[in-house]
């Protein structure tokens, strides 16, 4: 993983709160480190009618081993920096499956 920050996880009743920085239009989907506390990720496609957005979903439920409808944009559907919840993981199995 690329960067030597920490990433800065909210552990809810619910949860875990995931702050992302997503970098669409790469070569392919894949999470690049962490930059300034956020989850950084690639993903291949493009910011329009929110597919960024799903990519997203889609590459975190495949890493951290849940459904898609665990996932959800609950902050920044329309910015680079977004807030993604996850429903039923710990901050600590976050931090496993993604290697940070």
């Amino acid at each position: 993983m690329a960067g030597n920050d920490t990433l800065h996880l909210t552990e809810t009743a619910d949860g875990v709160l995931i702050p992302v920085k997503v970098v669409p239009g790469g070569s392919r989907d894949r999470i690049a480190g962490v930059l300034d506390g956020a989850l950084k990720i690639n993903v291949a496609a493009p910011p329009e009618k929110g597919k960024a957005n799903k990519a997203v979903i889609a590459l975190l439920a495949r890493t951290l081993g849940v459904r898609k409808n665990q996932l959800a944009v609950v902050a920044g559907p329309t910015t680079a920096r977004k807030t993604i919840s996850v429903e039923g993981v710990s901050a600590d199995a976050v931090r496993a499956a993604v290697c940070v």
